[in-house]
């Protein structure tokens, strides 16, 4: 009688695809055009769990960040990407658009400051999108 294995087939997990360079430019440009301000991509892939990308921006008001999401919501839209959530609480001064492998965080001044989110993702790699020409 032939003994059974008990070893069991491991399957090498399917690698998580990452969003097109062309979605996070068209969100770049989109940004760059309601005049956001310091515009940021940070390549998180490899040190977080939950997103590949974060786009951080910053806007002048609490209705420049509400114009910057929907134009972010938009696009993402239109290139039928998923939109997973958006905060939108009201005077925050921080606004954010989970697109599951991009995360786009908008920012008043003062919270950009404060939150200095670049900081906390000092180890992410900056991504240089150029933008694109009209």
């Amino acid at each position: 009688m032939k003994a059974k294995s008990t070893t069991k087939k491991t399957t090498k997990p399917a690698a998580k695809k990452k969003p097109s360079n062309k979605l996070l430019q068209l969100i770049v440009q989109a940004l760059d055009d309601k005049k956001a301000e310091d515009l940021r991509i940070l390549d998180v892939g490899k040190l977080s769990s939950i997103t590949d990308y974060l786009i951080l921006a910053t806007g002048n008001s609490e209705p420049h960040l509400r114009a910057l999401r929907i134009e972010v919501e938009r696009v993402l839209d239109e290139q039928k990407a998923k939109i997973l959530g958006v905060d939108t609480t009201k005077s925050s001064g921080w606004t954010v658009v989970d697109a599951f492998e991009i995360m786009v965080h908008l920012f008043t001044p003062e919270n950009r400051d404060k939150y200095r989110m670049e900081l906390l993702w000092k180890d992410a790699t900056e991504v240089d999108l150029p933008k694109s020409s009209k």
